[in-house]
């Protein structure tokens, strides 16, 4: 790690104390983490995922494709954008491959800031804290709901030029905000101050593709204290279009169908249970 990573992850830690990890209570992203063949797990997370796979058996498939989806957004903003700044909300634990490795293997020089408030995603923080010497990487510990907070930032204005373009991030998190209200204005807060042709990425969940799975899965996820809301095509749509984005092609799709690769295209959509796309700020 380089003496500007150093000081960024005490930066980073140093704003807030890290609260308790709750092993005892089912975690959203340790859940995630158990599914995609994680070890940062407790047995409450791992009783609940049980649970969950037997009402959504195709649930572990459809978050594979989910951060294959990741994977070809970054690098298509990377090439074809030539996007160099990201900011990641939700980033959640660590996955490889994560954003930074995705980007700086297009542009060594590429600038990651990463946001989430989960304090065992914080003690992972150095692990996602190490890319190129080129590159500059940074962590702000923020709920996604207080996007003042997370603009206003100092370690974000340290690594982030907002007066170019920037590439936002909300991956397989929109799903976990249930208030369309509230998961539009946190789209239109978060692009109001970025310069023109940034653009951003999300993926959420939706039952167009398996309507009784999803909506099985997520009433055991709400009975676990985890509730989540399943959106349309159309809904998905709407949340990018109202913060005045234009949604670029393919437009929304289930994230298997996004640009496909061999192995994407290969599964079938009911297996997949979340809805993509990317947006461009005029």
């Amino acid at each position: 790690m380089t003496d500007s990573q150093d000081w960024m992850w005490a930066a980073a830690t140093e704003t807030a104390p890290a609260p308790s990890l709750r092993p005892e209570v089912p975690h959203s992203a340790r859940i995630y983490d158990f599914f995609l063949g994680g070890k940062d797990n407790f047995p409450a997370d791992r009783e609940a995922a049980v649970e969950i796979a037997r009402v959504w058996p195709s649930l572990p498939v459809s978050m594979r494709a989910n951060r294959q989806f990741m994977r070809r957004v970054i690098h298509q903003l990377a090439t074809e954008h030539d996007i160099r700044q990201f900011l990641d909300l939700g980033t959640g634990l660590p996955t490889e491959p994560n954003v930074h490795q995705v980007a700086q293997a297009v542009h060594p020089d590429a600038r990651i800031v990463y946001v989430d408030n989960d304090p065992l995603v914080l003690v992972h923080a150095r692990a996602l804290l190490t890319g190129t010497r080129e590159g500059r990487i940074s962590y702000i510990d923020a709920d996604l709901h207080d996007t003042e907070a997370i603009l206003a930032s100092p370690q974000l204005h340290q690594i982030l030029d907002l007066t170019r373009p920037v590439a936002v991030s909300l991956f397989a998190i929109l799903q976990f905000v249930t208030s369309e209200d509230a998961a539009r204005a946190i789209i239109r807060n978060l692009v109001a101050p970025l310069a023109s042709g940034s653009l951003l990425a999300l993926s959420t969940v939706t039952a167009d593709s398996n309507p009784k799975e999803v909506e099985e899965g997520l009433a055991v996820y709400a009975a676990r204290g985890i509730p989540e809301r399943a959106r349309t095509r159309a809904e998905v749509a709407a949340l990018l279009t109202s913060a005045g984005l234009e949604v670029l092609d393919p437009g929304v799709q289930l994230v298997h169908r996004w640009h496909p690769d061999e192995t994407s295209a290969a599964l079938p959509d009911e297996h997949v249970q979340m809805h993509g796309a990317i947006a461009r700020k005029p």
